[in-house]
């Protein structure tokens, strides 16, 4: 996975994005290994064409998705969908609409802090946010992050 190149196309197309899931973890000092880039995004026409716009050189498709058969990449497709687990030539992006225990963008955007990464400045879900969309979420991967989780954020309020 290319998350530089990703984040960056993404931030330099001006996409309102939130980082979440296993790369907003390790800006806040998990240890844990992540292979895909997960993102909350606003839903506004103008940023739905921006996303799509800024992914289209990357060929996204949906993972698992049979490559006889034809995907349309655009805004009406974003607009229609919630959450899209794409596979693109920089590798696998999920796109989330809402983000379980949060809500959606706006709602997200009250649990993000700025960080500088990769050569930019973006957002991403504070611990306490993540925190909560991992127990939500309740997926056995999720939990299983927890315990370091919480450990981080009561070294952080120690």
């Amino acid at each position: 996975m290319q998350f530089q190149k990703a984040v960056q196309v993404l931030s330099d197309a001006a996409v309102e994005f939130i980082v979440i899931g296993g790369v907003a973890a390790t800006f806040h000092g998990s240890a844990r290994v992540t292979y895909d880039l997960d993102i909350c995004y606003a839903k506004s026409s103008g940023n739905l064409r921006r996303l799509a716009k800024a992914l289209a050189p990357f060929h996204p498709r949906p993972r698992g998705f049979p490559s006889d058969v034809p995907f349309v990449w655009d805004e009406v497709t974003l607009r229609n969908g919630i959450v899209f687990t794409l596979q693109t030539d920089i590798g696998e992006i999920d796109l989330l609409r809402e983000v379980s225990g949060l809500g959606g963008y706006e709602d997200v955007k009250h649990h993000s802090i700025i960080v500088q990464a990769f050569e930019r400045e973006i957002a991403t879900l504070d611990l306490p946010g993540l925190i909560r969309a991992k127990r939500a979420a309740g997926r056995e991967k999720d939990l299983s992050a927890l315990d370091e989780l919480e450990s981080l954020l009561e070294a952080r309020e120690e």
